[in-house]
């Protein structure tokens, strides 16, 4: 063996050496601490302290409190179930009577009796409250009495079969994958400023969903409620919401309410009802309606929409609006109705007046742009009442009377080209068969 490979196998081994030698050096003692050996973790408690709801822990107020409760929650904290709990006639199920709390029913059951009250009742001005993952049903009062309650979350919460509202919260709440069905009051009531998502309300005996002033509903549900599917205050936003079924108006706003893709079917009032004016309706259908498809305010606008088999106007809109690329047909009355001041754009109207009398646009007042619309099938397709408008653009075809404008309006030329113009067309070019010369006429086909 040469000398380099002895050199180098001398080097591994005091490297071996080395490394031994430190791991003895740098080790730590091999025997135990005298004692019982602890656990270094925390316990649940101590990760997120949380408090069982009980008569040691939460115990009520008697009967002769002006709040009677069962439970009562009176410091600020975590709060869950261990089980399901009933209701005790008289009283409150859960009272909150303090800020910053959270109650987590764990997928159990408040189950109110006959005589009882609120099944959760929030008792003060509190806030920063939550309450979540848990049913409430039967009581004589309200689900969730919580209208004292600002700053609320209730999430995952269902209120069913009681005597007053499912689920009332206060300013500036949050209510996110709520259920309230077949209570005697409303759904679901908010104050000013809540947001609601995901939530369904059906069979109530007031309004499915019922906020104040300027709130905000996303894809949402009411059906079969005895008032309103959404009974929403001004300047609220309700976007790919659906009301079916309900007792008077699908979606009922008092002004300056904006409707995104939002469907309205079989409502005993009203599709849309914005009568105060102000509203932006866009991309929203309206059908089989007793009342009218879209009726709207002055200052609105409405685009995108269609409406169809309602039994009064698809679409009647007050002075100041703009009805654009709508879709009304098969309505008792008018398809779109339009008082002084209105924008009616690109709209398709087709038989309306169905079984009634009816036109496609009917302008009962003066200041309306009618342009860019295709009526058909109606008693009359384009009817303008009254003097100073301009129509401009238009089609109509198969009306019982294509065109009934009164005197002294602004009107483009009419073409008439009921009877066949133009031969058949094959090929890459054809003749202009319109005889258009103006570019804002209108033309019968």
């Amino acid at each position: 063996m040469n000398a380099r490979h002895v050199s180098a196998r001398t080097l591994s081994l005091s490297a071996l050496a080395l490394a031994i030698t430190g791991a003895v050096l740098y080790a730590g003692p091999l025997d135990p601490p005298a004692g019982p050996v602890s656990s270094t973790y925390k316990t649940l408690n101590e990760v997120e302290p949380r408090i069982a709801i009980n008569a040691a822990n939460t115990p009520g107020d008697p009967l002769a409190d002006p709040t009677p409760s069962v439970f009562k929650i009176s410091q600020p904290g975590s709060y869950y179930l261990t089980g399901n709990i009933s209701g005790v006639a008289g009283m409150n199920a859960i009272e909150i009577d303090a800020s910053n709390v959270t109650l987590d029913l764990m997928g159990f059951r408040v189950l109110g009796v006959i005589g009882s009250l609120n099944g959760i009742l929030v008792n003060g001005t509190e806030t920063n409250l939550t309450i979540r993952n848990g049913s409430v049903r039967s009581f004589g009062g309200d689900g969730l009495s919580g209208l004292n309650g600002d700053s609320m979350r209730v999430i995952d919460f269902t209120a069913r079969n009681c005597t007053g509202r499912g689920v009332g919260v206060g300013e500036g709440c949050t209510v996110t994958n709520v259920i309230a069905d077949s209570n005697s009051g409303d759904g679901i009531k908010s104050l000013l400023g809540s947001t609601l998502t995901g939530c369904v309300s059906r069979n109530n005996g007031g309004d499915g969903i019922n906020v104040d002033f300027y709130a905000s509903i996303t894809n949402c549900t009411s059906t079969a409620n005895t008032g309103d599917g959404f009974n929403v205050g001004a300047a609220c936003l309700v976007t790919s919401s659906l009301a079916y079924g309900n007792g008077d108006d699908g979606f009922a706003t008092l002004n300056s309410g904006t409707f995104t893709s939002c469907q309205a079917f079989s409502n005993t009032g009203d599709g849309f009802d914005s009568q105060g004016g102000g509203c932006v309706i866009t991309s929203c259908t309206t059908k089989s309606n007793n009342g009218y498809g879209v009726r709207a305010g002055a200052d609105s606008t409405i685009t995108h929409c269609a409406a169809s088999l309602n039994l009064l106007s698809g679409i009647s809109v007050g002075a100041g609006s703009v009805v654009g690329s709508s879709s009304s047909s098969a309505n008792t009355a008018d398809g779109i109705r339009v008082a002084s001041d209105c924008v009616v754009l690109s709209n398709t109207c087709s038989g309306n007046g169905f079984n009634g009398s009816g036109a496609g646009i009917h302008a009962t007042s003066s200041d309306n742009r009618i342009e860019g619309n295709n009526c058909t099938g109606a008693d009359r397709g384009i009817d303008v009442d009254v003097a100073g408008n301009i129509v401009i653009r238009n089609t109509c075809s198969g009306n019982g009377t294509n065109w009934v404008i009164a005197a002294n309006n602004v009107c483009g030329p009419i073409f008439d080209r009921t009877a066949p113009v133009s031969a058949a067309i094959n090929g890459d070019s054809a003749p202009d068969s319109t005889s258009n010369i103006n570019p804002n006429a209108n033309f019968t086909y």
